[in-house]
């Protein structure tokens, strides 16, 4: 019942809204295109800053790269594990020889990260 009483709030906003924009194009279309440049601009130098203060560090997209490699490594590892592998086996002799095998390294990959790195902690 909530789901249904907020959706039909936000449909009347929007009709609303949409009432509003469509008024003010009729009775006043100059200041609708500056209203609207004025919002563009807003939200580029907005999107601008963001992305300008938000990107990654170098070592941050060290990392990230050292990762996808890892995982690619590891993907590709898996899969032709999974190519290999006999779905079905007909003979005891190729179970035993199965069981004496031994077993495959892991398909994780270590990636370094900052070890040096002291932990921020506050002493009390």
């Amino acid at each position: 019942m909530k789901n249904q009483t907020s959706f039909y709030i936000v449909l009347g906003l929007i009709v609303l809204a949409a009432i509003g924009i469509i008024s003010k194009l009729v009775s006043d279309p100059g200041g609708f295109i500056k209203m609207i440049a004025g919002m563009a601009i807003v939200v580029g130098v907005i999107f601008f800053l963001v992305k300008r203060f938000s990107q990654a560090s170098p070592s941050k997209n060290h990392e990230q790269r050292a990762f996808k490699k890892a995982a690619k490594r590891s993907k590709k590892r898996y899969q032709t594990k999974e190519q290999s592998t006999p779905t079905k086996r007909t003979s005891i002799g190729s179970l035993s020889a199965a069981r004496k095998k031994r077993k495959d390294t892991s398909h994780l990959t270590v990636i370094e990260g900052r070890k040096g790195k002291k932990k921020n902690r506050a002493s009390f």
